[in-house]
């Protein structure tokens, strides 16, 4: 009688009474999910890549710590801000700008409260306020605490310290633009284990924040101290034994998608492997200590290049024992290039500048005179705003809030987590 025709007055059945009555039927969770991971799908394929933003952000760097003009360095500050307001997302990891700014500030608080107590080695007339300074026994010679405070020395720390605070403002914009799990995603394979162990402490930190916050309000609810060494005793327990269960079951699901198995690669390829990873990274960290240092620009590209194509070689013969392959990889394209490439342009444009122009760029303390901003490098600088135009426009709508009604369990479009989605979003 299925094909028979329904007499007429007789309510519909079965699945056409769910989608007329429009309840939720079976099918509705799994659509829901779909529909929010091809969002998150369309977010990444929109998004730029992660390391196109920290080579922007490590070329600014690279320019502050070529500078003590505090009108170059608060002009990097700017740049680095313009374009951290208009091309960060509403994503978690992209609010730590303002705590970089703020620890900044502190650092340079910190800066400028060491030269009023222990004094400066710049020499200084302008004598501002005369400590009492404390007598130190012999083998303390040349350091001092108290004593005389003159304008040019707090103009030294002030100098230094604001370029300690840019470098910080700089990480920190790269820290807000750049999603740090694609970033992850993104290391060769020579890093895969690395890499898994940092995306997994990423995944895990969150939850022992919000298991500490569950298990306070708890003692507080029942009347228990929730401060104190007790308390905190009483608390660490429970969230020590949470997250020893979270990394087992996580393990196990690792264990069981194959994850940790390698392939088999000859002794003398992982023993090339191991000497030009460990001789390019120590050629990296010596270029750029050249190319940082005040005489040492000479040397320190040659040797910067040439130690990141031996790390570059070594990580690729490393990448031979990770037998995996890359679910949506990240794509390096034409705004990608443009984005480092201004990042780029402001270090070597900067560097250029300190060749010819250095008491522009290094402002002295002793005469106290009053920074000039150079022309040509201020220039150099504002190339880094274009990131700020050929960026991608930020995608806020997965990380948008959940409107109230989406959250109503009886609605067809609210989407159902369930805890085989949980572990495979935190292993994938």
């Amino acid at each position: 009688m299925s094909g028979a025709a329904r007499p007429a007055g007789h309510p519909p059945t079965g699945r056409r009474a769910q989608r007329s009555s429009g309840a939720p039927h079976s099918r509705g969770a799994p659509h829901s999910r779909g529909a929010q991971r091809s969002k998150d799908a369309l977010y990444a394929r929109g998004a730029l890549h992660a390391g196109a933003w920290w080579l922007w952000a490590l070329g600014l760097a690279t320019a502050a710590s070529r500078t003590t003009n505090p009108l170059l360095l608060g002009l990097l500050v700017a740049v680095a801000g313009y374009v951290v307001a208009v091309r960060r997302t509403d994503a978690p990891w992209a609010r730590s700008y303002g705590a970089f700014l703020k620890l900044g500030l502190v650092v340079l608080a910190i800066r400028l409260t060491f030269a009023v107590l222990l004094g400066s080695p710049i020499p200084g007339t302008h004598v501002l306020v005369t400590l009492p300074e404390v007598p130190l026994p012999d083998w303390a010679q040349g350091v001092r605490i108290g004593g005389r405070v003159t304008a040019e020395g707090l103009v030294f720390a002030l100098y230094d310290g604001l370029k300690l605070a840019t470098l910080l403002v700089c990480v920190g914009a790269a820290n807000a633009l750049a999603n740090p799990a694609r970033l992850l995603k993104s290391l060769p394979g020579a890093l895969y284990e690395a890499g898994v162990a940092v995306v997994v402490a990423m995944t895990f930190a969150p939850n022992l924040v919000t298991d500490v916050q569950r298990l306070r309000a708890a003692r507080r609810l029942r009347g228990r101290p929730d401060r104190g060494v007790r308390a905190l005793l009483q608390v660490g327990l429970p969230v020590l034994e949470g997250a020893l269960e979270r990394s087992v079951a996580l393990a196990a699901a690792m264990d069981a998608r194959g994850y940790g198995r390698t392939a088999q690669v000859p002794p003398a390829v992982a023993r090339a492997t191991a000497a030009l990873t460990l001789g390019g990274l120590l050629g990296v960290c010596a270029g750029t200590y050249g190319l940082l240092a005040a005489r040492g620009a000479g040397f320190g590209l040659p040797v910067l290049l040439v130690g990141l194509a031996a790390a570059l070689g070594g990580l690729w013969l490393g990448g031979r024992r990770s037998a995996r392959s890359r679910y949506r990889p990240d794509r390096w394209d034409a705004r990608a290039w443009l984005v480092s490439g201004s990042g780029v342009a402001v270090a070597g444009l900067m560097i250029w500048a300190a060749s010819y122009a250095p008491q522009a760029l290094d402002p002295p303390a002793v005469p106290l005179t009053a920074p000039v901003l150079p022309l040509w490098p201020a220039a150099g600088v504002l190339v880094g705003l274009l990131p700020a135009f050929v960026a991608p426009a930020p995608a806020r709508a997965p990380y948008a809030k959940t409107p109230q009604s989406s959250r109503n369990p009886q609605s067809p479009q609210s989407p159902q987590t369930t805890s085989e989605d949980t572990g495979k979003e935190a292993t994938r």
